[in-house]
């Protein structure tokens, strides 16, 4: 089991097996425990830096599921189909991190932007990581 293991972690970079175990955590933990047992009423989503609350929220939570799960899928046989799509979603992330901390209450304005500026090197990195994805997927 640890020569797959290893196999496995070694097809990738260590900041995209970051990536993969991110979105595998999302799809498996965190988005489903969130539509199972945050009451609508409790509910926030970010999409591109604006929280969505209640219903928006909870209608919308199965779209971050198939997003994660995407992700995971994809990174886990590396499909040819996440470049260029792995980096523009992270690089919405950031832009989205920049705008929500502007716009919501519990921003933190300019120094929230550098956090945004944080999540410009992953997506960079994705961005220029074309050849690492397999083709014909």
């Amino acid at each position: 089991m640890w020569t797959f293991l290893y196999r496995e972690w070694a097809r990738r970079p260590w900041w995209m097996n970051v990536a993969f175990v991110f979105c595998l955590y999302m799809a498996v933990i965190n988005v489903p425990l969130d539509l199972i047992f945050t009451p609508v009423e409790g509910d926030e989503e970010v999409w591109f830096g604006l929280v969505l609350h209640g219903v928006w929220a909870k209608a919308t939570e199965p779209l971050h599921f198939a997003i994660y799960a995407a992700g995971a899928y994809g990174f886990w046989n590396m499909r040819r189909w996440m470049w260029p799509w792995a980096g523009l979603y992270v690089l919405q992330i950031a832009i989205g991190t920049a705008v929500w901390n502007f716009t919501d209450p519990r921003g933190s304005g300019w120094p929230g932007v550098v956090v945004a500026l944080v999540f410009l090197v992953p997506a960079i990195a994705l961005w220029r990581a074309r050849e690492r994805f397999a083709p014909g997927g």
